[in-house]
């Protein structure tokens, strides 16, 4: 099958390569899978749209959008599995030093992905990055920028908290 395309189209794939070996590492821990599945998947799709379309105008974008597309049929496949998600209040956190739960109950309270993001990154277990991603389901790429708004979040939610604490002593 691959003797049948033309040499444009070889030279093609192994430009794509590098893109999509590193893409594919990327994602694949948010998406509960293997790098080469979703590497598998997007070769077929490509070698699909060689047939239909020809060759992708922007090939870099082409891939890291195929990459993107793939991780998401692996996680809504994931998710028809396994559709429970963890309890973020499942998820020890620490206490502040007064020892009052002040900062567990703040955190339980934080809109969106927070809870379960603040809880897998103050996790005992010490997670990395791609751990975190795979066990939330988002992308790697995302929890730096995700982290920085929960914080945020966080500390406007503490600031009030804290002043009157000091206020009363």
């Amino acid at each position: 099958m691959i003797h049948d395309l033309p040499a444009l189209t070889l030279d093609l794939l192994a430009v794509l390569r590098p893109a999509l070996t590193a893409e594919a590492a990327a994602e694949a821990p948010a998406c509960g899978g293997e790098p080469g599945d979703l590497e598998q998947a997007v070769w077929v799709r490509l070698l699909e749209r060689l047939r239909a379309d020809g060759p992708p105008r922007d090939p870099g974008r082409w891939v890291r959008r195929a990459v993107r597309a793939e991780a998401r049929c692996l996680r809504r496949a994931l998710r028809r599995r396994n559709p429970d998600p963890p309890d973020p209040a499942a998820v020890p956190l620490p206490r502040t030093p007064g020892g009052d739960g002040a900062l567990p109950g703040a955190v339980r309270r934080l809109p969106g992905h927070c809870p379960r993001l603040l809880g897998a990154l103050f996790s005992v277990r010490d997670l990395t990055y791609p751990e975190i991603a795979g066990e939330l389901g988002i992308s790697q790429g995302s929890i730096g920028p995700e982290r920085a708004r929960c914080l945020e979040c966080l500390r406007r939610l503490l600031t009030p908290e804290i002043a009157a604490r000091r206020a009363w002593g």
